[in-house]
Formats: structure tokens, sequence, C-alpha cells
């Protein structure tokens, strides 16, 4: 077998067992790997109902046939589990020579089942897993954490932990590897927490080989060039830190909670700015030729502080909070990558707090004497810190914005900026109406990554300010594509350096694999995998009802820029998401009939739930 192990590693962390279990090679070639590889997995090893934070929940790394090929962007790895922040699928993607070292030590995934008895560092040498005493750990953060388990262990060993937002069951815990990345979005941090797991160390050597060397290391110089052409020079140059500008002119960044879609002190945290003001290096993740990472310092007199940045970040500790100060950004991006917290839910849970403290449901008596006023930057650092270690008021909002608004009440859910229980990224839906249909449906919640919905918008393909009945198949179509880019895995900022990119990715499929692969396969894979995920969510309770946007969305017109005036009602929205399940071929309530299960080989393939345990 080429480009495959054809094979995952199951660990059981309450019995101490293990074990290798065969994955067919028509399971492989119907949902290739990383984010489709895994929703196969995560269906099949999560019971139906399995609390988020209890045993039976499976927390699966898996790794793609790319990863080790030499690609350039292909040495990533997919996180997969039950979300603790929406109880539906939790995925997430990160970037290193983690990935690598995955594919080489534990096959084509590691399944991580049961909890342990006391804090654990698993170490995995070549598929045999030893659990090593993590007591001395406890408490550090994910820098120190990954630092500790390479003096212990060797340095080409490589790391995967959680700092003190997962040890807490931080709802939107990350997980951190290979020096401050994350896999950051649903909480797989909290997951790996409740499992008594402070960090999983790898080790491997077993290599697979592709079936066409020759043709896929010429390919791989072809891409490479074309990876540092027009179509990535954004990326390189400032980063999706760009993002802050543009958005701003066009009233798409989300600001004050949602409340606008411009931001006054922009300037002050663009990507212009930043660059030219706090650029410490550019940097690039591993195997990567684009190189888009952005390390920032600190400029004041403060304590210096250093650390990656891009926009999703930015937007959500600065304008959606109020705060125009670059130091206090990159401070509070930096104490998040350490406590191991996503810094979108982050921000935006802060944000919801800081509504509330205006609005006058929060006093300083429950924040401990902290204004927690919009624009208050000392007040995000101090709030976060709370939050990791879920002291005082940081218990409260280590519940992510959904299940915090519900506890606090006083009609806090309508602003409470989540979908399904995830927060929203920095993408206004109401001046991005396609993006609005890309929020509501999509299977994780909202997110960005996904859907690319908001390609259409930002093109002149359609209206942005208006909707019609084109909505449908386009957000349709782009999660296909993103769930074929996140199971290859290709980087999403290579994607238009393709000439096309199916032909393109079915082609490297082949060369890797020996599988003949054909573009019409490929998205078939796509809209399978999709499928997948949603059959996951209705088996665990989703319901019509869950395919919806923030009340403040829907009855609150943007009041600033080039939009004001803009809104998007109830009834826009549901004709857009009928549309979706027209275009899926979905019942009118968004379940999924027999004759598309069909249709996808989904009837012959989908597995049933096997339960957690191995037996010893």
């Amino acid at each position: 077998m080429y480009g495959y192990h054809g094979k995952a590693l199951v660990v059981d962390l309450s019995s101490g067992a293990h074990r290798w279990d065969n994955i067919p090679e028509q399971v492989l070639r119907s949902f290739i790997g990383g984010i489709g590889l895994g929703t196969y997995l995560l269906y099949k090893y999560c019971p139906a109902g399995a609390d988020p934070l209890g045993p039976d929940n499976p927390l699966i790394f898996a790794a793609s046939p790319l990863v080790g090929s030499r690609l350039t962007t292909s040495s990533k790895f997919a996180v997969m589990t039950k979300s603790p922040l929406t109880g539906f699928i939790g995925d997430s993607l990160s970037s290193s020579f983690l990935a690598t070292e995955l594919k080489k030590s534990c096959g084509d995934a590691l399944i991580i089942v049961g909890q342990a008895e006391t804090p654990t560092l698993l170490f995995i040498e070549d598929g045999v897993p030893q659990f090593l005493d993590a007591a001395g750990l406890m408490g550090l953060g994910t820098f120190d954490t990954e630092q500790a388990v390479k003096e212990r262990l060797g340095r080409q060993t490589r790391v995967a932990s959680i700092g003190p937002a997962g040890e807490n069951l931080v709802r939107y815990a990350s997980i951190a590897n290979d020096g401050g990345r994350q896999a950051g979005r649903c909480g797989p941090g909290a997951v790996m927490g409740s499992k008594n797991l402070k960090a999983l160390a790898l080790q491997g050597s077993q290599t697979v080989d592709v079936a066409m060397p020759g043709a896929t290391h010429q390919y791989s110089l072809d891409l490479s060039k074309r990876s540092l052409g027009a179509a990535t020079e954004k990326y390189r140059e400032l980063g999706t830190m760009a993002n802050v500008s543009v958005f701003n002119r066009l009233g798409t960044l989300p600001t004050r909670n949602f409340r606008e879609s411009t931001f006054e002190g922009a300037e002050k945290v663009s990507g212009e700015h930043l660059h030219q003001e706090h650029l410490a290096k550019n940097a690039s993740c591993a195997n990567c030729t684009i190189g888009c990472e952005k390390i920032l310092v600190t400029s004041d007199k403060g304590k210096k502080s250093k650390g990656r940045m891009e926009y999703e970040s930015l937007f959500a500790l600065g304008p959606l909070c109020g705060v125009d100060d670059p130091n206090t950004v990159i401070r509070a991006a930096a104490i998040c990558d350490d406590l191991g917290m996503d810094t979108i839910s982050a921000g935006v849970t802060i944000a919801w707090a800081m509504e509330c403290f205006d609005k006058g449901l929060l006093s300083t008596n429950d924040t401990g004497g902290i204004d927690l006023s919009f624009g208050n930057g000392q007040a995000i650092l101090d709030i976060l810190e709370l939050i990791g270690h879920r002291k005082d008021l940081g218990g409260l909002l280590a519940e992510g914005t959904k299940m915090a608004a519900e506890r606090l009440g006083g009609g806090s859910s309508d602003w409470a900026m989540q979908v399904k229980g995830l927060e929203m990224p920095g993408y206004e839906p109401r001046s991005l109406k396609t993006m609005a249909l890309g929020l509501a449906v999509t299977p994780r919640g909202a997110c960005h990554n996904r859907s690319s919905a908001y390609e259409a918008d930002f093109s002149e393909q359609v209206d942005r300010l208006s909707v019609d009945e084109s909505r449908g198949i386009i957000a349709a179509e782009s999660e296909d594509f993103e769930a074929v880019l996140d199971s290859l895995i290709w980087c999403k900022f290579l994607r238009k350096a393709f000439n096309d990119f199916y032909e393109e990715s079915a082609q490297v499929y082949t060369m890797i694999t020996g599988w003949d692969m054909s573009l019409d396969e490929l998205k078939q894979a796509g809209e399978r995998i999709h499928n997948l995920k949603k059959l996951f969510n209705i088996r665990e309770g989703w319901s019509r009802r869950d395919d919806a946007l923030p009340p403040r969305t829907l009855q609150e017109p943007l009041p600033t820029g080039v939009v004001a005036g803009v809104g998007l009602t109830q009834e826009e929205l549901d004709y857009m998401i009928a549309g979706y399940y027209q275009a899926r071929g979905w019942n009118d309530d968004g379940s999924v009939p027999d004759t598309k299960l069909a249709e996808l080989g989904l009837l012959d393939l989908l597995p049933e739930s096997s339960g957690v345990g191995i037996p010893t």
C-alpha cells in the first residue's frame, strides 16, 4: 500500500491496552484522510450520546496520504472529537512536524479513548505506548510543557499538550503543538484534559512510500514555484492581518460584539501598522514554501511579549472588544497560546461579557473589581487569566457564550454571538449574505474554515448585500471543496495556486497512492464527507432550529460605514437555508434521505458505532 498504512492505533487510557485496527481500502478512498477520515472514525468510535467530557468520547488525531510526501504545505493533521462546546462534531486542523511523526508512529490515525486515573504523559514510539507520570507538568503553560517533555524524552520528540485551560476544562481549550501552534476550535483541549492527558509525545520511524516518486517530485517542484506567485502574495507580505483594513472599508469587520461592522481604531491594529511597528520575523509551518506566519513583538514599556498573529486573533481580541492598542492584542494572543485557549472563542466570549457589563447584567461585584468596559485592554488580559484557571467570573466565561448566556439570563442570549455553540469568526453576516448562510448551516458551527462562502461575497459573482436563489448551491459547493482540501490536507492559502484544484488534486492522489482517482470521484468524496458530518450531528440531536444565526444579526441593521442600514431578516435566512437543503438533496427539515445516502455509497460505508473500550 502506498501513501497509507491502512491501519490506526487505538490506545485506551483507562486500561492501558492498545491495538491496531485495520482501515479498509474502500474507506480510505472514500474519506481520503484528515478531516474526512477523522469524521468516519469519530462516527465509528464515538458512542451515540457520549458525554463530550466523559471517557467514552474519543480524541482522534488523523493524518493524510500527503503527509510525508514533501509536497508544499502537506504536513498537517486533523483533531476530531465530539465538541464540549457544541455537543456536535468537533474538528480542528494544525500544521506542524507533529503530522509527520504521527504518521510514522501511529499509522493513519491515533484514536485515544478512556480516561487515565492520574495526570499522564502518553509517549508513543513506533506504535508502542508508554503511560508516564505527568504530575510535575500540571499547571505549566503549553510552551513550558513542551520544553519539559523534550528534555525528558529527547529533542527529536514531537509534542502536543494542553495548558491550564485544558486542565480546567475550559470548553474552548486548544491543543498546542510544535512550538505553540494550535488545534484551536471546538474545544479539543478540554477533551484532552478530561482524559487526564497532559501531553502526547511521538517518535516514529515507520514511513510509507509513494507510488510514483518521480512524478510526485516533479509536481512538487512545480507547485512550490506556483506557491510563491501572485496567488499567495497577500499571505507572504502581510499575512491574513491584511484583512483588517479591507474588512473595515467594506463594512464587514465585526466591532464591539457585532454591534457595528466598522472600527474607528482599525488603522492602529491594521496589518500594515503591525507589520511596520511590531514585526519580529516571518515564519513558516512545517514543509511550507509560503511563509505566511507573522511573529509580532510588543513595543511599549511593559513586559516584552512575542507570538504569532493572524486576522482571527486580531479581530477577536481587538476590534470585537473595542481595543485598538496593538500591544494589548499581542499580549492577549500570547496569553491564549500559553494557556492553551482558542483566541476566537475567548475574544467573542469576553465581548459578550463586556456587553453584559455595559447593559448592567454584570457589575464590578461580579468581575472582582475589573472594569469590563469595551476598549479596556487590561481587562481583557486579566479576564483571560481568570478564564484559563476557571477563577471567579472566569468560571462562567469558560463555558463559552451559549452556555454562559443560558446561565446568566437577562436576554443575554440575544447578543451571544455563536452558532450551535461555536463562537463566530470575523465576518459580518449582515453585509456578507452568502457567508451568513455558510455560518448558519455548517455542521461545525459558526466557521469560516469549513465554508468558504465568503469568497462569493467578495467577488462579482453575487451582490453581497442581498439574497437570491443561487446562495444554496454556492454554499454547498464551498463546503464540499473545503472538505476535500481539509482531507488531503492542503493549506487553504494554496487553493488559488492550482490551475484546476480537483483535477490536480486527483492526479496527486493517484501519484501518491497508485489508486486511480478522477476529479468527479474527488468531488463526490467532498460531498460524502460533508454528509457524514451532518449524520453525526443528527445522531447527536441536531434539528432544523440549530441551523440559525444569533438574534442580533436578524434584528439589528448595521449602523455604520458603507453598509449603514443593511440588515438580514429571518425570512431571508430561511429562504437561503431552504435553497441550501434543496441543493444538497436533503429533506425540507434538513435531514438526509436514504436516496442521498445511497447515491454517496454511505449506506454501505456507514460504520456502526463500536464503543471505545478495549478488552484486556
